[in-house]
């Protein structure tokens, strides 16, 4: 028998790839350098931590959780002397709509405006209480034009799941390292998740020992019973703590929602790459 989604779970699966996609797009990446941030990690840190004003790269390390110090400090502060926050976050959307415009293009525009209706009732809701890049998120001005958007809707959507995923991960004793690990036992590649990330062999080996001694895993590196059932807990919790947004809506608006994003996802998932760190299933 099938095992039963969670419908933040499902519905994460569907905007994640939206909120995804300027990430890989060449238009995200064009919008960055244009306004001097070059490189694709200068990009990356400064438009995704830019509603959070000019940090220092703590605050970020914190937040996005899984990127070792080293590589956040690379990028952060000196992004700040390219581009500031404000000219980060014009051209992330400007990035993001191009993106959207290119993927989109065959999609009903009332799918779109239908979702973005939804979407953003969905957010109007939110309570970003402990949920730092989430609030940060929430409480930039909407765009304008219906593609920008829907990408800052589920931007926010995405990081207010995203900071209740790490709180369950802390609350499960495991660090930024200790939980990419956790995910290459389950599911991916450490050869997609460590460059990506930052961690040297020497951190990554050591958080294999940290969980394997915790019993997260077996001496062989797989993942063990109480590891695999621990996850599922974490994952539960994960969907809790994303769930009390969608409670307001009907079921049927959800899945009037899910009916109107699904082409949306489905064509912003066929432009990401096939293998990208960014979490979501092999197929959803």
């Amino acid at each position: 028998m099938a095992e039963l989604v969670h419908p933040a779970r499902a519905l994460w699966w569907l905007f994640e790839p939206v909120h995804a996609l300027t990430y890989f797009s060449p238009e995200g990446r064009a919008a960055y350098e244009a306004v001097g941030l070059r490189g694709y990690w200068r990009g990356y840190f400064g438009g995704r931590s830019a509603p959070l004003g000019p940090v220092d790269a703590a605050p970020v390390v914190a937040a996005f959780f899984n990127f070792a110090p080293q590589m956040v400090e690379r990028a952060l502060p000196d992004v700040w002397t390219r581009a500031t926050p404000e000219v980060a976050l014009t051209a992330r959307v400007k990035g993001a709509t191009g993106a959207l415009e290119r993927v989109l293009e065959t999609v009903r525009p009332e799918l779109v405006e239908r979702s973005v209706e939804l979407l953003e009732r969905a957010v109007d809701g939110l309570d970003c209480s402990g949920r730092v890049l989430a609030a940060a998120n929430a409480a930039l001005s909407r765009p304008e034009g219906h593609l920008a958007r829907l990408w800052q809707a589920t931007t926010v959507l995405r990081e207010h799941r995203g900071d209740g995923h790490v709180a369950a991960l802390v609350a499960e004793g495991l660090d930024g390292c200790e939980a990419l690990v956790l995910r290459c036992a389950l599911d991916t590649r450490r050869e997609v998740l460590q460059p990506h990330r930052g961690w040297t062999d020497e951190e990554w080996d050591a958080a294999t020992a940290r969980l394997t001694e915790g019993g997260w895993l077996t001496p062989e590196g797989a993942i063990s019973t109480e590891g695999r059932s621990r996850h599922r807990a974490l994952e539960a919790a994960t969907d809790l703590a994303a769930s009390r947004v969608w409670s307001g809506f009907h079921r049927t608006e959800l899945d009037e929602l899910a009916t109107a994003l699904r082409p949306i996802s489905t064509a912003c998932r066929a432009d990401l790459p096939p293998l990208n760190p960014i979490g979501l299933p092999t197929a959803s």
